[in-house]
């Protein structure tokens, strides 16, 4: 089994597993049509919903195989304002897929890039993880902003490549290497 130790802290955040009491702050942003514009077959989600969702999360505290989830709740003063994920997508190539959510209202002051560094710092520092990438609709800007501030390089754009809401769509993938992470302001472990 491998998982961060938590809690994770960053300058200005926890990162934890997801509890069922984060149900209504969960529920403030996965309620919103702004956040789940540009996810695949995602509607506002009813109270009933997130909490399916909440109880699923809350079993994705570590990766025990490969296809397992890690889900960190992104906390602040505020409470749960946002989810990041890896996926262990092949232990073979030590790729993982990085994924987020985050309300709205804590958009703009670089919380969702200090989320999403702490992790992807685990990744590539305690899993020795070679390549992470993510994966996002070709015209959520938000979404690859993000992804550009991790310092990830866009790799492809797939044109028309899925049905997204009964329409051809673009998806555009995101990745960066392990000596890349370092590279940038990070210091490789020893």
């Amino acid at each position: 089994m491998f998982q961060p130790t938590y809690p994770v802290r960053t300058a200005r955040l926890v990162l934890r597993p997801v509890t069922i009491d984060d149900l209504d702050d969960v529920y403030a942003f996965q309620r919103r049509p702004d956040v789940v514009r540009w996810m695949l077959g995602a509607e506002p989600r009813t109270r009933e919903q997130s909490r399916v969702s909440v109880l699923a999360m809350a079993g994705e505290d570590a990766w025990r195989a490969e296809g397992d989830c890690l889900t960190v709740a992104v906390v602040t003063d505020a409470g749960v304002i946002g989810i990041v994920e890896l996926v262990w997508r092949s232990q073979l190539d030590r790729t993982a897929e990085l994924g987020f959510v985050f309300h709205p209202d804590h958009g703009g002051r670089g919380l969702a890039t200090e989320a999403a560094t702490a992790l992807l710092d685990w990744g590539f520092t305690e899993f020795g993880l070679h390549r992470v990438y993510g994966r996002c609709h070709g015209r959520n800007t938000a979404s690859a902003r993000l992804m550009a501030r991790l310092g990830m390089r866009q790799e492809a754009r797939h044109v028309e490549s899925y049905l997204f809401k009964g329409e051809w769509a673009d998806q555009l993938v995101f990745a960066i290497l392990a000596n890349e992470w370092w590279a940038g302001t990070r210091t490789p472990p020893s």
